[in-house]
């Protein structure tokens, strides 16, 4: 039985790297740095930024966030963060830049706000939800055959069972 972990316990044996997408899980058979092999089954669909690591079978095996594509945005703070969260997509912040995953429309808008954007691959680790838990859910902004025109022209679903406007891509 494995079980989350929310501190350090006294010894550490082991860490999985996993990126943002992989730390939202309900059951997922995972693989240790080490080469340990555990069964992750969970009640219910979990965000593993709230948890330090696992324990399965008096072996403790820490999270470790993966780099990955991201943008660093300097500017305007403020304004740019509002644009951000108007678009619903998670972000990093800190008292001096933001962290979006690699984005080419966020980065086509935020440049145009006057965003200073720099690429880089590190650990990627946005604010939580409103209610401090959960994840903010972003949208993809890859050209999907199976859009509907709707949501090609900037409409989309939540889950709420309303149409919301998103801005159109460029040249659409």
């Amino acid at each position: 039985m494995t079980k989350l972990l929310k501190s350090a316990p006294p010894l550490i044996h082991d860490r999985v790297i996993l990126d943002y997408d992989q730390r939202l899980m309900r059951r997922k058979l995972l693989t240790s740095a080490g080469g340990r092999e555990f069964l992750v089954d969970l009640a219910s669909v979990t965000n593993l930024d709230d948890f330090w690591g696992f324990e399965t079978d008096g072996i403790t095996i820490e999270i470790v966030a993966a780099a990955e594509a991201v943008l660093v945005v300097t500017g305007d703070l403020t304004r740019l963060a509002w644009h951000i969260g108007n678009r619903h997509t998670p972000c990093q912040i800190l008292p001096d830049r933001l962290v979006i995953r690699e984005d080419h429309v966020l980065e086509r808008m935020l440049t145009g706000l006057g965003a200073t954007i720099r690429r880089e691959s590190l650990p990627f680790k946005p604010e939580g939800g409103a209610y401090g838990q959960g994840r903010t859910m972003g949208h993809s902004h890859g050209d999907d055959p199976a859009q509907t025109d709707a949501e090609r022209f900037g409409w989309h679903h939540h889950g709420d069972g309303n149409l919301h406007f998103h801005t159109p891509k460029a040249g659409r």
